[in-house]
This record gives structure tokens, sequence and C-alpha cells, in this order.
């Protein structure tokens, strides 16, 4: 696991600090979550996704694509 260093104003650590506390996590949880929910991930987490979906639906790579597309955004969709 790799460690990262970020600078944060007093306030937005503070307010970091407490909303981590608030969901019973960690910062670093709560930072987890929020890349997750905006759809950052790894190249193989994204190929994967694709596979599994061309897999399952029998699609070209350009369909299952934008279906992974659409996944994504349904899930940002409800967490927001």
């Amino acid at each position: 696991m790799s460690r990262l260093t970020i600078t944060l104003t007093d306030a937005r650590y503070l307010a970091l600090k407490e909303a981590a506390a608030q969901r019973d996590k960690t910062i670093g949880q709560l930072i987890e979550e929020s890349l997750e929910f905006y759809g950052i991930k790894s190249r193989e987490s994204a190929a994967d996704l694709v596979q599994r979906a061309r897999q399952n639906a029998d699609m070209t790579p350009e369909a299952a694509m934008a279906a992974g597309l659409d996944a994504v955004r349904a899930v940002r969709k409800k967490k927001a």
C-alpha cells in the first residue's frame, strides 16, 4: 500500500477529521470512498469491468465501454 502526503488548510483538515469521526471511519477510508465515488480506478480494474461486461452481454469493445461508463454514472448518481 502506498502513502500520500497532502496539504490542507486547517479548516479543511478539521472538517475532514469531523466527517470521518461522524461516519465512524478513518480519514483514509473516507478518501478511498471519495475516489471510488469519482470513478478513480486502476487501468486493471477498468479493463476488468469492460471484460466482464463483454462476457455477460456478448458486446463489442465499444458497447462494453459505453455500458461500463453508464454503470459508473449510475453509481455516482445514487451516491450524490
